[in-house]
């Protein structure tokens, strides 16, 4: 016979009244063996807490106050309340140059990357020859560090450089990459494409994952390759994809070393690349106007929380989790 939760709970509380008398059930004291346990957890735990407060809270806290105070490092802070989130908002026309740059570059490097992962992966998923060596060559690029990756692209992208060269072959004659307002965006772009190696390994671990009775049985209903895919393997690997795509957005957005590498000055032609940590680096330490950097920190915070709540909004819509019950 079917019980309501409500009323069981609610037994469950009358029993604990009537057994205490109608009184509140004293906590329980922690025992010796529980009170050293208690300690040597602690004691574990405490360099990890050491390090969050002093190298990631206290300077989050720090950097709070300095966004309301006028600051070069060298004097003491002047306190100017909201005037460097006033000044970013309304007054700078750079920033807001920046936040554009920085939403096209994180709107189309992620969704590149994640097609690329997707298209990796499902390729490598297939029963071929030599299959470990072309995991290992698609993953070996993000284990390459972004300073030398960035060189090697500066050289690639180069007017006179090989991409250039090769598009000369099919009579394309190729841009200034790096020194076209037009064409720098779409080159950092490229460049993180290089990179989808990581994200290819996650799917193609989720892919491994599908059981293959899903396939036979589509198989057997007549099912393509192509149907397949979209009806089996998809659903079941959008919890990556969505992993993927918070990561992709989180890191688009603090997007620093390809600029600062690619771009001299930085963030240029006319700002046509510059970014917003670019744009912050340069305020607190070519300007020394740390108040106002750490205003456009905390402003380029309040951007990623919003778009990462609007993709956990969005993904009870398309994510798809094994032993979810909806």
């Amino acid at each position: 016979m079917a019980v309501d939760l409500g009323e069981a709970l609610g037994t469950v509380r009358a029993t604990r009244s009537h057994r205490a008398g109608g009184r509140r059930v004293p906590r329980q004291k922690l025992t010796r063996r529980r009170k050293v346990e208690a300690r040597w957890f602690w004691l574990f735990i405490s360099p990890w807490l050491i390090g969050f407060v002093g190298f990631l809270l206290g300077p989050m806290v720090a950097s709070v106050y300095i966004s309301l105070t006028e600051w070069d490092s060298f004097t003491p802070p002047t306190f100017v309340g909201g005037d460097n989130y006033v000044r970013a908002l309304t007054e700078d026309p750079v920033f807001w140059q920046a936040l554009r740059n920085t939403f096209f570059y994180a709107l189309v490097s992620v969704p590149v990357g994640l097609v690329i992962g997707v298209w990796l992966a499902n390729l490598l998923n297939k029963q071929v020859r030599g299959r470990k060596l072309f995991r290992t060559m698609i993953y070996l690029p993000t284990l390459v560090p972004m300073v030398a990756t960035a060189m090697v692209f500066k050289m690639v992208l180069a007017p006179s450089g090989p991409l250039n060269d090769l598009l000369g072959l099919v009579g394309i004659t190729g841009p200034n990459w790096l020194l076209d307002p037009t064409w720098v965006k779409p080159a950092l772009v490229v460049l993180s494409a290089w990179g989808a190696g990581g994200a290819t390994v996650l799917l193609l671990s989720a892919m491994n994952g599908v059981p293959k009775e899903f396939y036979e049985a589509a198989e057997i209903d007549g099912a393509g390759p192509v149907r397949q895919f979209w009806s089996i393997t998809f659903p079941q690997i959008t919890p990556i994809i969505f992993f993927n795509l918070i990561m992709g957005l989180i890191g688009a957005f603090q997007v620093f070393g390809q600029v600062y590498i690619l771009t001299k000055p930085v963030g240029g032609p006319d700002n046509a690349s510059m970014m917003m940590v670019p744009l912050l680096f340069r305020e607190a330490f070519s300007f020394y106007q740390f108040g106002y950097a750490s205003a456009i920190a905390w402003l380029l915070f309040v951007v990623i929380i919003a778009f990462t709540i609007v993709a956990f909004r969005t993904s009870r819509r398309w994510v798809f989790y094994e032993t979810e019950v909806r």
